[in-house]
């Protein structure tokens, strides 16, 4: 099964912690090589929304699939890693002491110690898809350079491209222009559309000038579940999202 065929589902998915509802009944789904941006409050349920997604958070009731017979709910979160869900989370977590090329191929060996995998021979064709991740983040360049010597924009894109080496199918990408120059807001919207169609891209932000550039359609939650959908002029333009989220 291709990207092209899996969709991502979520169907009267709730998840309660201590009485307060985080998910209420939330419902929405994500077509193969869809970009989506999800915005909301604080509150909303959007980080709770992704935790489901990646088996870090079990729910009360509802379905999670991937697919046309992957059940998320059955799986561990590594195992939801291996099917082809990948996420990155809004502060980045590279190795600092390591290279760009380091930090890229130890996003190849899965499970295996960074000290191993330092000391194993990499293959021609891992090789060449190192090179093409980095021609893809832009930081050809910056191959050599410590993690920690990058700019805070090229540890976001390093960090999507420690995901794509994994080869998902689908990235959930968690406020990625939080901090950035206008510039790096600027090639970090040229780099998520880039993967939309290869890959699905869910992202998660506030920066509405930046969801307008990326997505062509945005769901609004409210309270743990969709209150509004469409393209940006529709959802900003909604009486209840103006209300909740945007302000008058």
């Amino acid at each position: 099964m291709s990207v092209r065929d899996k969709r991502l589902g979520l169907e009267d998915v709730t998840v309660s912690f201590d009485g307060f509802k985080a998910l209420n009944r939330l419902t929405l789904h994500v077509d193969p090589g869809e970009m989506l941006c999800i915005i909301g409050p604080n509150g909303a349920g959007k980080t709770t929304m992704m935790d489901v997604i990646t088996g870090k958070t079990r729910p009360d009731s509802g379905a999670a699939r991937f697919g046309s017979n992957i059940d998320l709910l059955k799986l561990s979160e590594p195992e939801i890693v291996e099917v082809g869900i990948g996420r990155k989370f809004q502060k980045p977590t590279v190795f600092e002491r390591l290279t760009v090329f380091e930090n890229l191929e130890l996003a190849l060996a899965g499970t295996r110690s960074v000290l191993k995998t330092l000391r194993a021979r990499i293959t021609a064709a891992q090789r060449e898809r190192i090179e093409e991740v980095l021609n893809i983040i832009g930081l050809s360049n910056q191959r050599f350079s410590l993690g920690k010597t990058l700019a805070h924009g090229q540890k976001q894109w390093l960090e999507i491209g420690m995901l794509l080496m994994q080869n998902p199918e689908l990235l959930l990408v968690d406020e990625p222009v939080a901090g950035m120059t206008p510039q790096e807001i600027e090639r970090t919207a040229e780099l998520l559309r880039s993967l939309a169609g290869e890959h699905s891209v869910v992202v998660v932000e506030h920066d509405m000038s930046f969801v307008r550039s990326i997505a062509r359609r945005v769901v609004v939650l409210h309270e743990g579940h969709v209150i509004a959908e469409g393209d940006m002029d529709k959802v900003q333009q909604d009486p209840r999202v103006i209300e909740v989220y945007l302000g008058v």
